[in-house]
């Protein structure tokens, strides 16, 4: 495949499954920080409705992961990178901290608040900006 044509194919399969993911959080009220902050609330007014959309995301997503753990490429001839299970690094627990600080503090992670930005929400855009500061910084340190 030429290297334009791969570069349409790539470009319209990635704007297609944004726009299902993006339609996917709207229906799902994932861009509802609310809605978020209520499922993290459990010793208070729980709402369980996230564990099924996790629940929900994890059946669609079971068969990918299992295509890709057999496959070395996507059907679109990209190279699969998945990272390693089993390796738990100070790093992976550092994000995964910083991960969920910023989601419990501000009820977005980045998927919403990427919609929630296309709304030119003032809370979501703080929330992209910084989550491309910290992704700029990341960079930086990693480089070291």
């Amino acid at each position: 495949m030429r290297a334009t044509a791969r570069f349409a194919v790539l470009t319209l399969s990635a704007g297609i499954f944004g726009l299902i993911f993006g339609l996917g959080l709207v229906l799902s009220h994932m861009v509802d920080p609310a809605r978020i902050a209520a499922f993290l609330d459990v010793t208070g007014d729980w709402n369980p409705a996230l564990a099924f959309v996790m629940g929900g995301a994890i059946v669609v997503a079971a068969p990918a992961f299992a295509y890709a753990r057999r496959h070395r490429h996507a059907l679109i001839g990209e190279p699969f990178d998945l990272p390693d299970r089993f390796r738990i690094t100070g790093r992976l627990v550092l994000g995964a901290a910083l991960f969920g600080i910023g989601w419990g503090l501000s009820g977005i992670c980045p998927g919403p608040g990427i919609v929630l930005a296309g709304s030119l929400d003032e809370h979501a855009l703080v929330f992209v900006g910084t989550v491309v500061a910290g992704s700029l910084l990341s960079d930086l340190f990693a480089r070291e």
